[in-house]
């Protein structure tokens, strides 16, 4: 099956780039660039891409709120965050947005090819102990009540998926979370996947975000 990607970069040798790399790959296909966030929103809608390259800092209507609604009127469709450093604001708020992950702009070639595989397979990018670093540093902007909303989402979780969320929200992965609960590591996939639809969320990255929000995890 081939991967559709729309581009989105206010830079046209960065959108070309990318272009060109996708080109030489027999899985992927560019069906779509965009200049800025409004035309992104729109050729989302037009085209249906699997995964949209998304920059961060484009005139008019940024990369974040572009996520956001494209996240929000599309969910199947994932969203690569492009920024500049790895603790940058803006990778914090891609990631708040909805993004499936986050690259840096000057990532080699056969990463961005592998994020792309990645996020339209259904996982996220970013590890979830980068993503902690980002909760970490970002904390002062973290809700310091529950929502109601949030609380009565928590309520569908049982006891041990709660358990298993707050080691996925400490950045823990499978294999680790398994020998810190005495469970087998698929069980742990089997918790963290009913976790994610209980939840409705996306994906593991928005499983850290949400145990940090519902104060499951204290930031230190």
């Amino acid at each position: 099956m081939t991967v559709r990607v729309l581009i989105a970069d206010d830079e046209a040798l960065l959108r070309m780039a990318f272009s060109m790399v996708l080109a030489a790959q027999p899985d992927l296909e560019s069906v779509g660039e965009a200049e800025d966030g409004a035309t992104a929103i729109r050729l989302a809608a037009d085209l249906r891409p699997d995964v949209v390259i998304m920059d961060v800092r484009m005139p008019g209507t940024d990369g974040i709120e572009a996520t956001r609604q494209i996240v929000r009127t599309r969910p199947q469709t994932r969203v690569l965050i492009l920024t500049t450093f790895d603790l940058d604001e803006y990778a914090f708020a891609g990631l708040k947005a909805g993004a499936s992950g986050f690259l840096l702009k000057n990532t080699r070639p056969e990463e961005l090819l592998a994020a792309i595989r990645t996020v339209a397979a259904g996982d996220a990018v970013v590890s979830p102990r980068v993503t902690h670093r980002l909760l970490e540093k970002f904390r002062p902007h973290i809700p310091d009540a529950v929502t109601t909303a949030r609380d009565e989402r928590l309520g569908k979780l049982s006891a041990r998926e709660r358990e298993v969320l707050v080691q996925v929200g400490s950045g823990l992965s499978n294999a680790e979370i398994a020998a810190t609960l005495s469970l087998a590591e698929a069980t742990v996939k089997s918790h963290l996947g009913r976790i994610l639809h209980k939840l409705e969320l996306r994906d593991r990255i928005q499983a850290v975000i949400f145990a940090y929000e519902s104060r499951l995890i204290h930031p230190a």
